[in-house]
């Protein structure tokens, strides 16, 4: 009886956790969805395509997936230099967009959440603030 109720309070406490874990996570990308309209769609555009040799994509980006906190870094310090996404090369500048870090995880689970992509967890404003350039 005792590990029933255990294993109870164990799976409703999960559950709980994960239920609030979904509606944070759905109000950041929501929030992050406007951050992105602000600043980020000029170059990578409305459905995260990006420009073809120019502004690498975001969509269904195997980057973004495979190299989480170097993506966090980009956007909150900018970047330079070659990268490559989905097997193409880019060499371009991002300067740094002056955004906070509450907005950098909203913006960063907007776009690991969007276009093809399926963050793996929620970005945090603790693990924004811990990147260092």
């Amino acid at each position: 009886m005792k590990f029933f109720i255990s294993s109870y309070l164990i799976i409703v406490s999960c559950l709980a956790y994960f239920l609030f874990q979904d509606k944070e996570l759905q109000e950041s990308i929501q929030r992050g969805k406007d951050i992105y309209s602000d600043f980020c769609v000029t170059c990578h555009l409305e459905t995260g395509e990006g420009v073809a040799y120019t502004y690498p994509p975001l969509a269904d980006s195997d980057y973004l997936m495979n190299n989480r906190e170097a993506s966090i870094q980009g956007v909150k310090y900018g970047r330079m230099g070659e990268l490559t996404v989905n097997g193409v090369t880019y060499n371009n500048t991002m300067m740094p967009l002056g955004l906070e870090d509450d907005e950098i995880a909203d913006v960063m689970n907007y776009v690991l959440n969007s276009w093809g992509n399926s963050g793996a967890k929620m970005v945090t404003v603790q693990e924004v603030n811990s990147i260092v350039k």
